[in-house]
């Protein structure tokens, strides 16, 4: 668990002024990409070879901006990963990256593309957002030089980032986010961010938050205090989300994420069943408005529907759950049934059969004790089902503490 404090240093805001009347409700568009990889395996190329390669994503990124701005969307986000793929190394990524500036620069990089340097790529995306009049959400790479001055300055004197950026509807370049919480596999390409970055910024219909993929998991900084200390109303979320089930799996997940929070969450991943890559939607505080998951199809997929604006202002919108009120009841406490480990994802955990078409059952690790009451429709002789606990830190491709139940069911 990342443990972080808020100051004045870490703290990020990116700011426009609210138009005239404010939307009760927005249209969003989220897309799942199915990305055209550099190759497969690493391969330097020149600067001009890297933008080429680009622009057959973003040729295709564009085309969806376009539909959905036509069917009336506000927003358009896209995935992590989107315009270039994962299949680098440190020294092959460069050339596909560009020096991202500061939001503040007041900066329309469709209008001035040469001003800061070689900024194909923030170009394309800006014109994008201003020829169809629509924010644009997008992730790509960020360089930043550096030297022995800064005792973290890399080798090769720069840092990289996985960095998301977002463009208004006038194609000015509103927000720069760098991702804090890296996946392992990014790490041997990419930097970590010095410190959280608490992005957000106002719209006419709300104020909105980003975090990239890992940042979602078990850290609180910076999605939580997005959320708790910014108030924001909805999270944009890049992401390029791998499904490791039971516990991974990527609309599930985003979904009880918003639910748990309570906040809208547009979530855009990249589509490669080869890699068990899919999985995006656009979730709120009482559910997913709309999702996709696909396995069999290699072509992507874009998903638009209307949300409140401000949630929390919603008649609708669900009262917050006092989880101390069910930990502290004597009725959900049960014995503990005879018990076994069974290891999920690399934590073992201790698990409960569940023998019977109905019953009560409590399964606990360490300090952890969950509870459970069920009953089943029809259980066919050939099925098991397993009621689990995990209290513990993981420690495979990242490092987090996870306090988690499970509710399993396989073929006997």
């Amino acid at each position: 668990m990342v443990h972080s404090q808020l100051s004045i240093c870490t703290i990020f805001l990116i700011g426009v002024v609210l138009e005239v009347s404010a939307l009760e409700k927005y249209t969003a568009a989220v897309y799942e990409h199915a990305v055209i990889l550099t190759g497969e395996t690493p391969k330097l190329v020149t600067r001009e070879e890297a933008v080429q390669q680009m622009n057959k994503n973003l040729d295709v990124l564009e085309e969806v901006t376009k539909t959905a701005a036509a069917l009336g969307s506000h927003i358009i986000v896209l995935p992590e990963d989107g315009i270039y793929g994962w299949v680098f190394e440190r020294k092959t990524l460069y050339p596909y990256l560009e020096d991202i500036p500061d939001p503040q620069e007041n900066w329309i990089p469709c209008t001035d593309p040469q001003r800061f340097g070689s900024t194909e790529v923030q170009e394309r995306l800006s014109c994008m957002a201003r020829n169809y009049s629509i924010y644009v959400v997008a992730n790509m790479g960020d360089k930043k030089s550096c030297n022995s001055t800064d005792p973290k300055c890399p080798k090769d004197g720069h840092y990289q980032y996985n960095t998301d950026v977002v463009y208004d509807p006038k194609g000015k370049f509103l927000a720069r986010y760098h991702k804090y919480n890296l996946f392992e596999t990014e790490m041997p390409y990419f930097d970590f961010a010095k410190e959280p970055q608490f992005v957000n910024f106002n719209t006419s219909f709300g104020r909105f938050g980003i975090i990239t993929c890992a940042d979602i998991l078990n850290f609180r900084e910076p999605a939580v205090s997005l959320v708790e200390v910014f108030k924001v109303d909805t999270i944009l979320f890049p992401t390029a989300w791998t499904n490791d089930l039971p516990l991974l799996s990527a609309i599930q997940f985003h979904s009880a994420w918003a639910m748990g929070m309570r906040v809208n969450l547009l979530s855009a991943n990249i589509h490669k069943p080869s890699l068990d890559l899919t999985g995006s939607g656009i979730f709120t505080p009482n559910g997913a408005q709309t999702y996709y998951f696909d396995m069999k199809t290699q072509e992507g997929r874009l998903l638009i529907a209307e949300v409140d604006a401000r949630p929390r202002q919603s008649p609708t919108y669900p009262p917050p759950v006092n989880w101390s009120l069910y930990a502290s009841d004597p009725k959900h406490f049960f014995p503990q049934a005879d018990v076994f480990t069974g290891t999920i994802y690399f934590d073992n955990f201790t698990f409960t059969e569940l023998s019977q078409e109905a019953g009560n059952h409590t399964v606990c690790q360490k300090g952890l004790c969950c509870h459970l009451s069920y009953k089943m429709a029809e259980k066919c002789n050939n099925e098991v089902y397993a009621f689990g606990a995990f209290d513990g830190l993981h420690v495979v491709e990242g490092e987090y503490y996870l306090q988690v139940r499970n509710l399993v069911g396989c073929n006997g």
